[in-house]
Parts: C-alpha cells; sequence; structure tokens
C-alpha cells in the first residue's frame, strides 16, 4: 500500500478540526486532543504512543527540527499536519512540543499569539473574521437590536467618534441589548481582532 492509501484509511470521517479557537491560537494541548491523539493516544499504525517515554526517545534523540519536518511534511503512515491542513506551522509544532514534552523531553512551545504571548498577533483579516462569523454575525450582520450593522459606514463612523479604544472598552463590558463581548468567551485581543474586522469593512 502507498503511503497515501495508509493516511486515507487511518484519516477520520469528516476533516478534523483542532478546536473552535481562531487559527493559530490553539495550544499543543487543543491539538493533541483534537487531532494527534487519534493515533497517538493508543501507538496505531507505529505512532509513539503518548506519555511513552520508551517510545518517545528514540525519536526525542533525533532533535526538535527533524520531529518538527516530519509533523509538518508527514511520515511513514502519518499525513502532512496529521491530516488536519487547517493547522499553521506553529500550532503543529505546539503539539510536537507537548507530546515530546510527555515522553521526557523538554521542548518549548511557541507561544500562543507569537513572541511572549504579546496578543497583538490576533490579526482581524483572519482571528477577527472567523469570531464574526461564529458570534457577532448574529447581530451585526441585519442590525438586531440596534447594533452597527456590517459595512453600514454611517452607523460606524458615529460610533468611532471616541476613538476605537473606547469602542472596545465599551463593547468588551457590553451595551444595551449586547453583553459582554457580545457573548464571545475568548480573550480581549481576540475580540478586540473582530471589532477591527468589522470596522475595516464598514469605511
Amino acid at each position: 500500500m502507498t503511503k497515501e492509501a495508509i493516511a486515507a484509511r487511518l484519516k477520520p470521517a469528516g476533516e478534523s478540526k483542532a478546536s473552535d479557537a481562531p487559527p493559530g491560537m490553539r495550544t499543543g494541548e487543543q491539538v493533541f486532543k483534537a487531532i494527534c491523539i487519534s493515533c497517538h493516544g493508543t501507538g496505531l499504525a507505529g505512532s509513539p504512543k503518548f506519555g511513552d517515554a520508551g517510545s518517545w526517545a528514540p525519536r526525542i534523540a533525533k532533535g526538535w527540527d527533524m520531529l518538527v519536518d516530519h509533523a509538518l511534511h508527514g511520515f511513514n503512515a502519518m499525513p502532512a499536519k496529521g491530516g488536519s491542513p487547517d493547522l499553521t506551522d506553529d500550532e503543529v509544532k505546539r503539539a510536537v512540543a507537548y507530546m515530546g514534552n510527555a515522553g521526557g523531553a523538554k521542548f518549548t512551545e511557541p507561544p500562543v499569539g507569537g513572541a511572549g504571548g504579546a496578543v497583538a498577533a490576533a490579526d482581524p483579516a483572519v482571528v477577527g473574521k472567523k469570531i464574526y462569523e461564529s458570534v457577532c454575525v448574529a447581530c451585526h450582520a441585519a442590525g438586531v437590536a440596534g447594533a452597527p450593522k456590517f459595512g453600514d459606514k454611517a452607523a460606524w463612523a458615529a460610533r468611532l467618534k471616541p476613538g476605537m479604544d473606547e469602542v472596545v472598552k465599551i463593547a468588551t463590558k457590553g451595551l444595551n441589548a449586547m453583553p459582554p463581548k457580545g457573548g464571545y468567551t475568548g480573550s480581549d485581543a481576540e475580540f478586540r481582532a473582530a471589532i477591527e474586522y468589522m470596522v475595516n469593512n464598514s469605511k
């Protein structure tokens, strides 16, 4: 059997999603539990089992770069990115670090949000768009309960007069019919990215 045929047989039904977190913001543990566990949870098809120091030791000995290369591009029966192309490279690296460390390594997971965990990495065009489409759209698409409608330049211009920081501050606390963060439960940086996405598309 070809590598592709084996990968196809191992692939779960449907496309796996690493979590509901915005792209690029998933931790190694989240990626492992949603994607990698399907094989690494039991040692399927010769994969090193999670937490099994004996099976991980020879792989860890090959070094971080080799492990990451195999995880990103595929190796033996494992497809590239574990068969989940929606993962970013950093998310794959975090999963490698998470699994490797459980097997005895001392890898450092790439921080979520960029250097030092900086929250500025929440890109409005990617992260903000995803949050808008999953949460904010419920009211802002049609202007429900007085919410400024997506793409309505006049409605947004009036609200932006105090400045973006003030708009974010008010929305974070909630206003009138809008609950705090519009009901979004993620980080403040991600929520700000959603507001910036709406504003950028309403200028």
